[in-house]
């Protein structure tokens, strides 16, 4: 099976054999690594046990994990994502919300998607980290000003605004395009 590489250590398949692979639902199967080699910037998985395109279906969307007590020491400001679900995120002492899940390759910082009063997206950058204790599940941040107004949804009195907005510059269009 093909899969994404969001680790810092990819060299690490050739000594990792066991892995444990973690569906949406929360359920867990654990998993004996043959081989694998790298191609088009993902990896390529062979498990033991999973010999048909069928068998590896049933692996799509998992998540790969390596035991806790395996795991490479990070550089300050990293995390495993496993650290980071389920931690309370406050900004400026106010909470945020959630993370409910990590999101890659929208850029350089990974996005945590928090839930709290909507679903947010915060860039999960060392430029906004203040503190991270992962044993009380608590990261604190000090996120740009509008960063969560940006994405909070619009009122019905901000909707009204852009759509007048919207039909004059519609009518000025249509205006110019007859002096034409």
């Amino acid at each position: 099976m093909l899969a994404e590489i969001h680790t810092s250590f990819p060299e690490r398949f050739a000594e990792r054999r066991e892995l444990s692979a973690l569906a949406a639902n929360g359920t867990r199967r654990e998993l004996q690594l043959e081989e694998h080699w790298f191609h088009k910037g993902g990896v390529v998985l062979k498990f033991k046990g999973v010999e048909s395109i069928s068998d590896a279906e049933l692996l799509a969307g998992m998540e790969l994990q390596v035991p806790q007590e395996q795991r490479v020491e990070l550089e300050a400001g990293a995390a495993y994502v496993s650290d980071l679900v389920g931690c309370e995120v406050w900004n400026r002492g106010a909470l945020v919300g959630l993370v409910a899940d990590v999101q890659f390759g929208a850029g350089e910082a990974p996005l945590l998607v928090v839930k709290g009063k909507q679903e947010y997206l915060v860039p999960y950058a060392e430029a906004f980290l203040k503190a991270t204790d992962f044993e009380r599940r608590r990261i604190e941040m000090e996120l740009p000003e509008g960063l969560l107004d940006v994405q909070s949804p619009l009122s019905s009195e901000e909707k009204q605004r852009q759509k007048l907005e919207a039909d004059e510059a519609r009518a000025a269009g249509e205006r110019r395009k007859g002096h034409e």
